[in-house]
């Protein structure tokens, strides 16, 4: 049966912390090594960013302070890829895990950059012709 969207509570904040529950339990997963430490630590910090951040633009006391963290979180979500397809280099056998953080990860990258660009949009000041 067919779901109406118009019904699904969209919660961004809730979304962004199970990705970093799932970053955590992901880099649980990969054998720890040489290559593999530094990767690890730094896609747990990027990662887990993420929603740290959205969690800080949600408290934001002015739309100048919101828009900055957003940006924050756009700009971890774009290291967090780099950092996805580092440990994808070092370790192919998770291949399909990756993936789905990767998409997961793209996604707010997009929603991250629409929120900033709907933002950039509404504060041009609209020029009233005679």
């Amino acid at each position: 049966m067919h779901q109406d969207n118009k019904n699904i509570k969209y919660d961004l904040e809730e979304r962004t912390a199970r990705f970093s529950e799932d970053i955590l339990s992901f880099n649980q997963q990969v054998r720890r090594n040489m290559v593999n430490a530094h990767i690890i630590y730094q896609l747990t910090r990027s990662g887990t960013s993420i929603g740290a951040n959205y969690c800080e633009a949600n408290g934001a006391c002015s739309k100048k302070d919101f828009k900055n963290k957003i940006h924050y979180c756009k700009k971890e979500s774009k290291e967090t890829e780099y950092w996805l397809r580092m440990i994808n280099k070092s370790n192919p056998e998770h291949i399909k895990s990756i993936m789905k953080l990767r998409q997961e990860n793209h996604e707010f990258t997009l929603i991250f950059s629409k929120i900033l660009s709907s933002m950039r949009k509404s504060a041009i000041p609209k020029l009233k012709i005679k």
